[in-house]
């Protein structure tokens, strides 16, 4: 089972950047999905999550109107279109796949059973 994020890079503040998360061994269209960040030193916290059928989503307030989950069942990927990016989205981002038939978002990391190894995101001011 593996999911693999990429897309990261370094942007100039203003840009924009989309984040794949592919997985596999894993189906994703019964799971939820999330993503969250890491910044050095501070803690994981949560970004955007999406229900298995992509209806639902949930952004953290600081990426509201900025970014934009997504996803591709039948690919087996899920997207997080970054906009507008600012210094302080600078993190590693990780995307996480719920358990099966689950219904509902979390916004925590126990919400989460398998974890991709991240990509690094830098934002330049």
């Amino acid at each position: 089972v593996q999911l693999q994020a990429s897309g990261g890079g370094l942007v100039q503040a203003g840009g924009s950047l989309r984040l794949s998360c592919a997985a596999s061994g894993l189906t994703l269209s019964s799971r939820r999905m999330g993503w969250f960040r890491q910044a050095p030193g501070k803690e994981r916290e949560f970004v955007s999550g999406i229900s298995w059928s992509g209806v639902s989503t949930v952004y953290a307030d600081f990426v509201k109107g900025r970014f934009t989950i997504s996803r591709d069942n039948p690919k087996n990927t899920v997207y997080l279109r970054m906009n507008s990016l600012k210094p302080e989205d600078t993190a590693v981002y990780y995307c996480a796949a719920g358990p099966a038939t689950t219904v509902g978002i979390s916004t925590t990391v126990r919400g989460y059973d398998f974890w991709g190894q991240g990509t690094l995101v830098t934002v330049s001011s």
